[in-house]
């Protein structure tokens, strides 16, 4: 029997073990993450960003209360990231959560901050209404901000957050440089691209000349639309460069087109010579698809003059990508005068990647080529399997790793100059961005653009019937477990209480 001493001892026992948990608990962080993409645990990429804080980040996160579940879990999936971060950092990840929707005067300080309200539905009594919730973080560092204006469900979370934190806490920016000197556009010219890529890198230009040579500080060297042909003998620069580990990115137009005499025609640069020469074949030829951008046509209705859109298959609108870090999230490109690439990669060690092709209805046409902006399109026209129009190449060169992408246009990240300037729509910017952050950042970082919690929905092709079974099983199966180890264990029990009761000790 247990007397007053023995229950004093077996409470302070207990006592003394929470006491050491919650002391230890309070300084070692343990999480088992059993997910199929390692979803809650930290990348070696942001643990490395976090090594490197030299003053604490401060997170702090405006998000509604009392939202729908699937919206809400936001919300605990940031606060648990955050946990992580700041265990991980050793306590240099301040952050705190507020709550918008509490008075007029948080809404706000949330506004102000750069913090937009979003409307979602929510059901209340049997009926739907519209609620402002706030789903977004400032991070603050050594005087400077940066934004997420929303924290989207299912989105990649840490690769927003850790990239926010590097662009405060980076000393150094990596260099890359635009090649000039061979009718390429300036950096004015690309203005949206410029400013895009300004935040994470040392923006400088390079000619190619017989005395210099490609810096090896450059981690990418970016040749968007050359019109010029280049000398032979420079090529040796680029190999140079590539053997020294230097990335390569090529936006070429092997095509032109000109509306105004409704002409189009082929362009040699030397890079097409040079590009061959590794297995990449960018063709003198104009994609054309079904799926396509509008040109303006002046048509004549009685006594007016009319500016008419008419779909013109020689601007492809992309929407097919790789699963691929660099296409992640990208979701349409227009190519105005694209040509279609071809790859047969001379070195072994090398493999390539498709990161954006046509649509099934497509097709090619060879230069030159005679502009009818009415002519009526037919199926036939349209007769090609879909045709790569982005490559992605890595692998090693001459023992070096190396990487490389080609765009076959380089007109679609082109704004343009003076009065011509024009704004380009977003995923055109990103898609080049995203190449040149995965040519150029070694450290792992956008691989996590693709890191987000993954659902796994029921299959829609599924008959209703055996989706309510599956829906009805995945409630009732944890029940009907626990209940039958319950009878189980009680049945044992029970036994093995007979058979001591039936014992003889004589």
């Amino acid at each position: 029997m247990l007397n007053r001493k023995k229950v004093i001892t077996t409470i302070l026992l207990i006592a003394g073990i929470l006491i050491l948990v919650n002391f230890f608990a309070t300084r070692f962080f343990l999480r088992l993450d059993f997910t199929k993409g390692h979803e809650y645990s930290l990348s070696k990429a942001t643990k490395n960003i976090l090594q490197t804080l030299e003053e604490p980040i401060t997170v702090t996160a405006y998000f509604s209360e009392d939202l729908p579940p699937d919206i809400g879990k936001v919300k605990k999936d940031f606060k648990d990231l955050l946990i992580e971060y700041d265990n991980y950092s050793g306590g240099k990840v301040v952050y705190q959560f507020i709550n918008p929707n509490k008075d007029q005067e948080t809404e706000m300080e949330a506004q102000q901050a750069g913090i937009q309200p979003v409307m979602i539905n929510v059901r209340e009594r049997d009926q739907m209404k519209q609620q402002r919730a706030y789903l977004g973080a400032i991070i603050q560092y050594a005087g400077k901000k940066e934004i997420i204006p929303l924290v989207q469900p299912g989105s990649a979370m840490e690769y927003a957050l850790s990239t926010n934190i590097k662009k405060l806490s980076l000393k150094e920016k990596a260099k890359i440089a635009f090649l000039q000197g061979n009718g390429e556009p300036s950096l004015a010219d690309v203005q949206q691209l410029n400013q895009q890529l300004s935040v994470m890198y040392d923006i400088q230009t390079v000619n190619l000349t017989d005395t210099t040579q490609i810096p090896d500080n450059y981690k990418t060297l970016i040749v968007i639309a050359p019109t010029d042909t280049v000398n032979p003998k420079y090529f040796t620069q680029l190999d140079n460069f590539t053997a020294n580990g230097g990335r390569i990115l090529l936006a070429l137009n092997r095509v032109k087109g000109d509306l105004s005499t409704a002409t189009g025609s082929s362009i040699y640069t030397g890079f097409e010579t040079w590009l061959n020469q590794k297995g990449i074949d960018i063709r003198d030829e104009f994609v054309i698809d079904a799926n396509a951008g509008n040109v303006m046509v002046r048509q004549q209705n009685g006594m007016f003059v009319m500016n008419t859109p008419v779909k013109f298959p020689y601007l492809p609108i992309i929407t097919k990508f790789a699963d691929h870090p660099i296409t992640m999230g990208i979701e349409s490109v227009i190519l105005p005068f694209a040509s279609p690439i071809k790859i047969s990669l001379a070195d072994s060690n090398l493999h390539s990647v498709n990161l954006a092709v046509t649509s099934d209805k497509t097709g090619f046409e060879k230069t030159p080529v005679y502009f009818d902006v009415m002519k009526q399109w037919t199926r036939n026209d349209f007769s090609s399997s879909p045709l790569p129009v982005a490559v992605a190449v890595e692998g090693k060169l001459n023992n070096t790793y190396t990487k490389m992408v080609v765009f076959g246009d380089g007109d679609f990240v082109v704004n343009g100059s003076g009065q011509n300037a024009q704004r380009l729509q977003n995923d055109n910017i990103n898609l080049i961005a995203n190449a040149i952050d995965w040519l150029s950042d070694d450290t792992g970082l956008i691989d996590l653009r693709t890191k987000g919690v993954s659902s796994y929905p029921i299959d829609p092709d599924l008959e209703d019937a055996t989706k309510t079974f599956l829906k009805y099983l995945n409630f009732l199966l944890p029940i009907i477990l626990i209940i039958g180890f319950g009878i189980v264990r009680y049945q044992f029990r029970r036994k093995l209480r007979n058979k001591w009761m039936n014992e003889s000790y004589v």
